[in-house]
């Protein structure tokens, strides 16, 4: 006798949906009502259904999964997810305790997530972000005193200076994650705006700050900083000029500083990450040239990952389970980077 399928749940991946006999009709009249493919699905597939309303931005309403969940319930709402094989973080307790660690991109995202693993692992996290409004709701659902923020911007060296002296003269660890897209330009359409800004934030802010916080890991004789990178720091054929030249020079910042400062007991790594599900907006106007270029090797991605597993990814490398890791690029792609 067949055994039926666990209840779905709006965690219950989108593979479970598309698979359960009562679940795939209202994923295939969602997709038909938005005019979706269903392959276009291929690299969400692993992601809960529920995380689809971040990767939309607000054209997937959280509403519209709710009432989902109701009908392939016949209106009965579970009270947990049954699906096994879903990826459940696991906090390890006290991986940071005593350590006080700079997380920049801090109000959303992979450095939200990073800063929240950190602070629910025993660290005092010094928040960086330029949303006050954001770093003030993220702070205020720890502990006092677990996350100090500071509104700043990273490409400006008087709010470096103020990042740094937050700290309070201790830093063990430095998160480089703030960054924003490009707008898949190649060269001859890339505007000096797009590039300045990109190359300030995803480059030059990381290099500031790190510049400004080595001297008292030098001094400590410890310390650990990662840099998120991307995809495209390893191939061509993922973004556009702008975005993959500033995730090369971080890699190139990343090996320097490595092979620089290994002798003072200071380690610096970098996470590229692959498609992620961060809801991260994109430019109003994108290179009409440079989307048709990439869409083939975009669809390509394996998978998209949640924030929560970039900073799983992050917070191994900055803390000391990377104790014998210095100089590394490590792909937490999904595999994408072997294809």
């Amino acid at each position: 006798m067949d055994t039926p399928p666990p209840p779905l749940t709006a965690h219950s991946t989108v593979d479970a949906w598309l698979t359960h006999p009562k679940g795939a009709p209202f994923v295939q009249a969602l997709l038909d009502r938005a005019g979706v493919p269903q392959d276009m699905l291929s690299p969400v597939r692993t992601l809960a259904l529920q995380q689809l309303v971040v990767v939309s931005q607000g054209q997937l309403p959280q509403a519209v999964v709710d009432d989902m969940v109701l009908r392939v319930n016949d209106g009965v709402m579970p009270a947990e997810d049954s699906y096994p094989g879903g990826w459940t973080e696991r906090v390890t307790a006290g991986r940071f305790d005593g350590r006080t660690v700079i997380v920049t991109g801090a109000a959303s995202g992979i450095g939200r997530a990073t800063a929240s693993r950190v602070a629910r692992e025993g660290g005092r996290v010094i928040a960086v972000d330029v949303s006050a409004e954001r770093l003030t709701a993220f702070a205020t659902s720890f502990p006092e005193g677990a996350i100090a923020t500071v509104v700043g911007d990273i490409t400006r060296q008087g709010d470096i200076d103020r990042i740094v002296a937050a700290a309070d003269g201790r830093i063990d660890a430095l998160a480089n994650v703030a960054g924003v897209n490009d707008d898949f330009s190649p060269v001859h359409e890339t505007s000096d705006e797009i590039w300045d800004r990109v190359i300030g934030i995803n480059l030059t802010g990381g290099f500031k700050l790190s510049r400004a916080v080595l001297p008292l890991m030098i001094a400590a004789g410890a310390g650990s900083i990662v840099n998120v990178a991307s995809e495209a720091a390893l191939r061509g054929n993922s973004s556009g000029t702008a975005y993959t030249v500033s995730k090369h020079g971080v890699v190139g910042l990343t090996r320097s500083a490595a092979f620089m400062y290994g002798p003072h007991g200071i380690r610096v790594n970098t996470v590229a990450p692959g498609g992620v599900a961060t809801g991260i907006p994109m430019p109003t106007h994108v290179s009409q040239t440079g989307s048709a270029r990439l869409a083939p090797f975009q669809r390509a991605i394996p998978s998209l990952a949640t924030a929560e597993q970039l900073a799983a990814s992050i917070t191994f490398l900055l803390s000391d389970d990377g104790i014998n890791i210095n100089g590394a690029v490590l792909p937490s792609d999904g595999g994408w980077s072997v294809q």
